[in-house]
């Protein structure tokens, strides 16, 4: 067993959200651009990086502890953009409207997990879609996509999630899911 483990909480997406959100890639094709590939979609709460192997079982009663303090909520999709500066953007997102629940369950997350103080930024509620590829020039004149009909994101549960580095993409799994209250 390795001694480490590279670890992040999150919400899992729909089957049916993954494939709206994915057909909006083709206007983002380009050269500069690697697409998430479509299993990995997932929106973060909180990543939590390399983890000793050791605090795993601790590391799962937090989740499970926080979880249970907050009812589940629905998130509403904004547009999908460059971002998260768009004139310095770093990937493609997709974005969903700020949720009150959302910034205290991530907030919540960081202050358990991390022990540290939540940072004063509010967390933005996203899946990332794309990255840009950092060797190369940022591609200029991307799209930004607003829905033709609403969608929206229940968040049930949080689950906490394993990541490999791989080369194209890293390799996620779900560990456990924890259910809102």
């Amino acid at each position: 067993m390795k001694d480490s483990i590279r670890l992040f909480v999150a919400a899992v997406l729909p089957e049916s959200l993954k494939d709206k959100l994915y057909s909006q890639l083709a206007a983002f094709e380009h050269p500069d651009i690697r697409f998430v590939p479509k299993q990995n979609l997932h929106l973060t709460l909180y990543f939590i990086g390399n983890a000793a192997t050791a605090e795993l079982e601790s590391i799962k009663e937090k989740i499970k502890e926080t979880a249970s303090h907050y009812p589940p909520f629905m998130l509403r999709y904004r547009q999908t953009e460059p971002g998260p500066d768009a004139k310095k953007p770093r990937l493609v997102w997709a974005r969903f409207e700020p949720h009150d629940t959302f910034k205290q369950l991530s907030r919540e997350l960081t202050q358990q997990l991390s022990g540290e103080k939540p940072s004063k930024e509010k967390p933005i509620p996203h899946v990332t879609m794309a990255r840009f590829r950092k060797d190369k020039p940022k591609p200029k004149d991307l799209p930004v996509i607003t829905p033709e009909q609403e969608l929206e994101l229940q968040v049930n549960g949080i689950a906490l999630w394993q990541s490999e580095l791989a080369t194209p993409h890293p390799i996620y799994t779900i560990l456990k899911v924890y259910p809102l209250a």
